[in-house]
């Protein structure tokens, strides 16, 4: 077995202990990391496959950090991310070294998992797109309900914000995503009619 294939098995066990399961009874965190490899595989269809592994780490045992254990609001909430964003680089690098991945790489993909030269890191900013594209796709409309006491402008911020942190190519394949016709209103409202950045 490669030492790749090797990282993709420890990867998913690690996503397969996410007490979180879908109406499939899948683990939510498994289904995340399907999701995001399959929009960097059509963010970068000839990618390395160290980059898919990379994909795969994008919200590594996440669910082992809760939100709530952190303070409430903005602050509390910036704070939680950055702290998953090392948690889980650091979980990345060890897993995949522990399978064999060479050091430059481990700490490549830890770089990207951190989120680390969003805009500058070609790894980074297609692990930010494809995060980006999964939130279109598949969560908006639940974050959506379950935040029904905000505004219509503060939706329209939040996709406005979503929209400045896609690289144009994310842009691009963002449009070809079939939304709810509500949902669907207030990306064009937010993206103004502009196809791309």
């Amino acid at each position: 077995m490669s030492p790749y294939a090797r990282a993709r098995e420890l990867i998913d066990e690690a996503h397969s202990a996410d007490p979180t399961r879908t109406a499939e009874g899948k683990a939510a965190e498994l289904v995340y990391a399907d999701r995001v490899e399959a929009w960097v595989a059509k963010l970068v269809p000839n990618g390395p496959a160290v980059l898919r592994l990379g994909a795969r780490c994008q919200h590594l045992e996440r669910w082992s950090v809760p939100r709530a254990s952190y303070p409430e609001g903005k602050v509390g909430y910036l704070m939680w991310r950055r702290f998953l964003y090392t948690k889980q680089a650091d979980r990345a690098q060890e897993l995949l070294l522990k399978a064999g991945v060479s050091e430059a790489e481990a700490a490549e993909v830890a770089t990207w998992v951190s989120k680390s030269g969003l805009k500058m890191n070609a790894g980074t900013q297609a692990l930010e797109d494809a995060a980006c594209l999964v939130f279109l796709e598949n969560e908006i409309a639940d974050f959506a309900a379950q935040h029904a006491d905000y505004t219509r402008e503060k939706f329209v911020d939040i996709i406005r914000k979503t929209w400045k942190k896609m690289s144009t190519d994310g842009q691009r394949l963002a449009l070809t995503i079939q939304l709810p016709p509500g949902i669907a209103e207030l990306v064009g409202e937010a993206v103004g009619g502009a196809k791309t950045e």
